[in-house]
């Protein structure tokens, strides 16, 4: 027996002003990320290269804090909220089961799914709500939290803007949540490389960041720092998020789509007049 394709409703709805904070925020997060291969040696932020990542923490911190409010006030009711709580609460008690391990991080394959059914609105906020619940639990609070926030926010946004949500089902979707989650863990990991990798002093490092090697002799440098510290990992993280999308999958979407439904989020609620 297959599942019924029918329209699924979303808990939030993107509008104008939630696209442009959310515009904003991406582009303050790419600059936070992508200012070593782009600022010149005589750039002041290259001479405070220690002091720069803390400042784009505290701004970033605070514009994912806005960017979240704006999207939430276009329309997350009180089911919405306990959705959200429920799965941000999941995700980040995911989160420490594979602490330590090279690459098992089931959360990542729960954002992917959730994202898929709640839509891209829904999907930015459960991210960085997970995130930030899992930094509080796990003790993970430092400058990298906000970026962690940011990139678990467009991840599981992502997902939620794959094409045919209410058309395409079965194996086909499955194939298409298990690539989008493979591409994705490691797009992940690659933002956190980028959040950590400007802290590093050269010393004479041949990864290390170099104001004076220019935006592709740092690229070079970059790439060097992913495979010889992160490769593994993100590796390991890719597969849980396809092996358990292709296990667990089916059932999750089901309980999701059943959930949503009977949650009908965007039914407008209505008084009848007392008869009698």
């Amino acid at each position: 027996m297959t599942e019924r394709s029918t329209p699924q409703s979303r808990p939030i709805r993107l509008g104008p002003r939630s696209i442009a904070t959310l515009a904003l925020v991406s582009a303050v997060g790419i600059a936070a990320l992508g200012w070593p291969f782009l600022a010149p040696p005589t750039s002041q932020v290259s001479a405070h290269a220690q002091d720069a990542p803390w400042l784009f923490t505290g701004l970033l911190l605070l514009l994912v804090a806005v960017v979240a409010a704006t999207i939430s006030e276009s329309g997350l009711g009180p089911k919405a909220v306990a959705m959200l709580g429920v799965l941000a609460a999941t995700g980040a008690a995911l989160r420490p089961l594979g602490a330590g391990t090279a690459g098992i991080e089931p959360m990542f394959f729960l954002m992917v799914l959730s994202g898929r059914v709640l839509g891209p609105g829904f999907g930015f906020v459960l991210g960085a709500v997970t995130m930030f619940a899992s930094a509080l639990l796990t003790g993970g609070v430092g400058p990298w939290m906000p970026f962690q926030m940011l990139s678990m926010g467009w991840f599981t946004m992502g997902a939620g803007l794959l094409p045919g949500p209410d058309r395409l089902r079965g194996r086909a979707e499955l194939l298409l949540l298990a690539g989008y989650g493979f591409v994705a863990a490691f797009a992940y990991g690659t933002v956190m490389n980028m959040q950590g990798w400007p802290y590093l002093l050269a010393d004479g490092s041949n990864i290390a960041p170099d104001p004076d090697a220019g935006p592709l002799g740092n690229l070079a440098r970059f790439v060097a720092y992913c495979l010889a510290t992160s490769l593994g990992w993100d590796l390991g993280r890719a597969l849980v998020t396809v092996v358990l999308t292709f296990t667990l999958g089916p059932a999750i979407l089901k309980a999701l789509r059943r959930a949503t439904r009977r949650a009908a989020f965007e039914s407008a609620v209505t008084f009848d007049a007392p008869t009698g």
